[in-house]
């Protein structure tokens, strides 16, 4: 049996998130945490990989019917999920924007490749909200479907993210 209030709060949740990070970007003076917070972005290409990793290995647990292993990988992954966004709110609350310096097709595909990632973040917060939250109660078909939906989003964002580091990496100025 599901919960209407959990469901709203999943909701307000995807909004509310979203909403909070535009707005602590937004701020323009930077808060000075000092200078480790220089290497969050590379922590995040990390933990995107290390997500990746466990979003394909919680896969093939399943395929293989190992639920509790399964649990346990996409259990990571989620947590990573939390971790990722706390420190990416930490790196730009405290650092300046960094420019793409690349030319000619390159920046093109960097541009796609970032509006894409951030798109796709913000569309799959809600679909693994739900997703999570029927895995660990077992409800399987409601898992199955809402599944199918934030897979292939999520591992898309954990990707992208990956690559939009690999490619900004060479400008960063610290």
């Amino acid at each position: 049996m599901e919960k209407k209030g959990l469901f709203s709060s999943i909701n307000v949740i995807s909004v509310v998130i979203p909403v909070v990070v535009a707005i602590l970007l937004g701020i323009r003076t930077k808060l000075d945490l000092g200078s480790w917070t220089q290497n969050l972005p590379f922590v995040n290409a990390i933990i995107n990989s290390t997500t990746a990793v466990l979003l394909i290995l919680g896969l093939v647990l399943i395929k293989n019917r190992n639920i509790s292993a399964h649990k346990l990988v996409m259990s990571a992954a989620f947590g990573l999920g939390g971790s990722f966004l706390v420190f990416y709110v930490i790196y730009h609350i405290s650092n300046p924007s960094t420019p793409y310096g690349g030319q000619g097709l390159i920046r093109y595909f960097y541009y796609f490749n970032l509006i894409t990632h951030i798109g796709a973040s913000l569309v799959v917060l809600p679909f693994v909200l739900r997703a999570y939250y029927y895995g660990w109660n077992r409800m399987d078909d409601k898992h199955r479907k809402v599944v199918k939906i934030a897979y292939p989003i999520w591992l898309y964002v954990s990707v992208t993210g990956v690559l939009a580091y690999i490619m900004i990496s060479p400008y960063y100025s610290f």
